[in-house]
């Protein structure tokens, strides 16, 4: 039996290409947490790699003999030039969305050049991706390097199972906004299907600004675009535990800690380990121990703080700047604090061999991990899972996403450089016990919460709202449904139609008042009314006055204000007298009104309605659950029931609804076909009180009551013509 395949689609590919001579080339394996727990991933499917092999190459040749020798591992290149890769990568990438990821808005640098070479490079990775999958593939695509591929992927191949994962923060909508891009940027990643961050701030920044920049609305962590759901959630990143808690009972890792010592005496030593980034606070740290060194002069010769930075775009002006900064103030600490024997800062610029790295985590007694933002930093897992009934303090930065798991460590606002320097002289005055009990509690959750467990867990959580997209599917109505809907209502004689109006009938419109219905519906209408088999009912939350207004003019029957109303033979009917107010919940509601702009109240005969649809998204829904959870005493004492519908917030009497007048028309007589259309919340109750049999479609956001399923209101005329042709 063929295995399924996993695509996984990334910046570079786990191995990177060296030219060694004219022609001839070398792999070695790239070291990372993303590679590392990928290849770990236990999956019965068939693992491939799409990426960039790590060289830009000008001949045609040599992309042939690379790719001829990846693939072999199941590795797929994209060759990209120079060119591209600067702009993609080094522009784009790094010097536009990175900087304002991190918050570092003034860093953002905005060229024409760098955008058009971010949407170039990601068409060439869609490209690659088509030619390898199969409508059975799974394809995963990383970070932010590729936010715009999920969406070219979708448009390529509608049924594609597509996952992605934003590895970095994902900045406030305030913060996002800047980005001219940004609409492009959210389409392109609500193509997959499933979109997961390192913690919630994250997700709920990024539900946030798809709310607020494409106005679509989530219902928890999922939306719907395109008739497909959309989950979003937080899954922590971990590291290879056993990897680094059982590397300091290796050979090589008891060598070099052996050698460290020596050469660190008996100095106890704080440790930390970054890139050449701004986003990390290295110049704070330094800062902080510096201020550490000169209000505790009782630690001077007893102290060296142990400073690992690897080199990373030090050919950058800003990063050779920073780089010059760093060194200047290491050299000033240095001159003032050293001594015979002892230096204060000792300052590593390059990356450390895994042992000799193992050797400074099990050998350190602080770890010092400061970054001004971190989407969520793996050093600080590293540093627990090599403590093995040992002594050691994590100081950890709270804008670290590590700081939401890690709540054992000493946490710090990075830019308090006196918080810094009391951070570690609390660490280093730690009582033993203490130490053992916080490392401990940290090492349960680093080991439980493993990146082999992180890359099941997304798979696994992917898996499901695939098989929630392809429940969805099916109630989608397919020619061969249709078919079968169109030819029990032709064998039909007592057929009773039932349609919601706003959102099924007639589009949404900011100003509600301007929804009145257009020639093409009041037609259809008109001939479904013509055939005497026929009983129509608009059955809507509208007032019956403005119903009336509308469609009086048609031999319609109507439900009104969910109920409360209604109309048969050309006459109007009340189910309930009209509502005497309570002065507290008007007071209320005219209190959310006053203070939501463009929000508008309505009062109805039998209801009350705050609609705020004008609004903006998030402080819509804020507004709406402040709202309604100021009304629930007041409701509770009346017997007012509290409806939330499509932007708009409803008080009404709870004896009567949507589903109460379905039962009253059904008890006059029966029916031997029923069709019934709506969009909303308020139509669930309609389904609800039909009979089994009877065609029910939800409009947009499917539900379990309704059988079926139509896209949006753009698709219920077609469907109801259809029906009379």
């Amino acid at each position: 039996m063929k295995r399924k395949k996993l695509f996984i689609v990334s910046n570079r590919l786990p191995v990177k290409a060296k030219e060694i001579s004219e022609g001839h080339f070398e792999f070695e394996r790239s070291e990372g947490g993303l590679a590392t727990g990928l290849n770990s991933l236990q999956t019965s499917y068939e693992q491939h790699w799409i990426g960039w092999p790590g060289v830009c190459l000008k001949r045609k040749a040599d992309e042939r003999k690379i790719k001829e020798e990846l693939e072999q591992f199941n590795y797929h290149p994209v060759f990209l030039s120079a060119t591209q890769y600067n702009n993609y990568y080094e522009g784009y990438s790094n010097s536009t969305i990175w900087p304002l990821c991190h918050y570092f808005y003034e860093f953002s640098k905005y060229r024409r050049g760098f955008w058009q070479a971010y949407q170039d490079v990601n068409r060439l990775f869609c490209k690659e991706v088509l030619k390898h999958i199969d409508d059975d593939s799974m394809i995963w695509v990383q970070d932010y390097q590729l936010m715009l591929l999920p969406g070219m992927l979708r448009d390529g191949k509608a049924s594609l199972k597509i996952g992605y994962f934003h590895h970095i923060p994902f900045p406030s909508y305030e913060l996002f906004r800047v980005l001219p891009e940004r609409r492009n940027l959210l389409r392109g990643l609500l193509g997959a299907d499933f979109i997961a961050f390192h913690t919630h701030d994250y997700m709920r920044h990024f539900i946030s600004a798809v709310e607020r920049t494409l106005h679509l609305e989530f219902k928890l962590n999922e939306v719907m675009v395109d008739g497909r759901a959309v989950h979003v959630d937080a899954l922590p990143m971990g590291i290879n535990y056993e990897l680094y808690h059982e590397a300091p009972k290796k050979r090589p890792v008891k060598d070099a800690i052996k050698r460290m010592k020596s050469q660190f005496g008996k100095h106890k030593i704080i440790l930390s380990v970054d890139r050449l980034d701004y986003s990390k606070g290295i110049l704070h740290r330094l800062v902080g121990f510096e201020t550490f060194l000169e209000k505790h002069p009782e630690y001077q010769n007893k102290v060296t703080l142990a400073m690992i930075i690897v080199p990373s775009r030090d050919k950058v002006s800003s990063y050779a700047e920073m780089k010059r900064r760093i060194d200047e103030r290491i050299g000033a600490i240095n001159g003032k604090y050293a001594g015979i024997g002892w230096t204060p800062v000792c300052y590593y610029y390059h990356a450390f061999p895994f042992e000799d790295l193992v050797a400074m985590y099990k050998l350190a007694d602080v770890a010092l991990v400061t970054p001004l933002r971190d989407g969520m930093n793996l050093v600080a897992k590293e540093y627990v899972a090599t403590k093995d009934n040992d002594l050691g303090v994590l100081i950890l930065s709270e804008m670290a996403g590590a700081s939401s798991e890690l709540s054992d460590a000493i946490q710090i606002n990075p830019n308090d450089t006196d918080q810094i320097s009391m951070a570690i002289c609390e660490a280093l005055e730690m009582p033993e016990e203490e130490q053992k009990e916080r490392l401990q509690n940290m090492q349960d959750i680093v080991g439980k919460q493993s990146v082999k467990k992180w890359a099941g867990d997304f798979v696994d959580a992917w898996k499901e709202v695939i098989e929630r997209n392809e429940t969805l599917m099916k109630k989608y109505i397919s020619k061969r449904v249709f078919s079968d809907i169109k030819q029990k209502y032709n064998a039909s004689k007592h057929r009773l139609i039932m349609l919601d109006y706003d959102g099924t009938l007639a589009a949404f419109r900011r100003d509600p008042e301007k929804a009145s219905p257009t020639t093409e519906v009041k037609n259809m209408l008109r001939k479904l009314c013509d055939d005497e088999r026929n009983t129509v009912v608009i059955n809507s939350g509208r007032d019956h006055r403005t119903l009336d207004k509308w469609l009086g003019d048609l031999p319609l029957s109507f439900a009104a204000e969910h109920g409360a109303f209604y109309k048969e033979n050309g006459e109007w009917h009340e189910n309930v007298e009209p509502q005497a107010w309570d002065e507290r919940l008007m007071s209320i509601l005219r209190e959310f009104e006053d203070k939501t702009p463009n929000s508008r109240l309505e009062v109805k005969a039998t209801a009350v309605a705050w609609h705020y649809r004008k609004v903006d998204n998030w402080i819509g829904m804020f507004r709406a659950q402040q709202l309604m959870h100021a009304l629930i005493p007041i409701c509770s004492q009346n017997n007012l029931q509290i409806m939330r519908g499509n932007k708009i917030v409803e008080v009404k009497p709870a004896e009567y609804s949507k589903g109460s007048e379905v039962q009253r028309i059904l008890n006059q007589r029966s029916y031997d076909f029923i069709l019934a259309i709506g969009d909303d919340v308020t139509d669930e109750d309609m389904f609800r009180a039909l009979p089994e049999e009877a065609v029910t479609i939800k409009v947009g956001y499917a539900c379990d009551d309704a059988r079926y399923n139509l896209l949006g209101q753009k698709d219920v005329l077609p469907f109801l013509n259809n029906l009379l042709s």
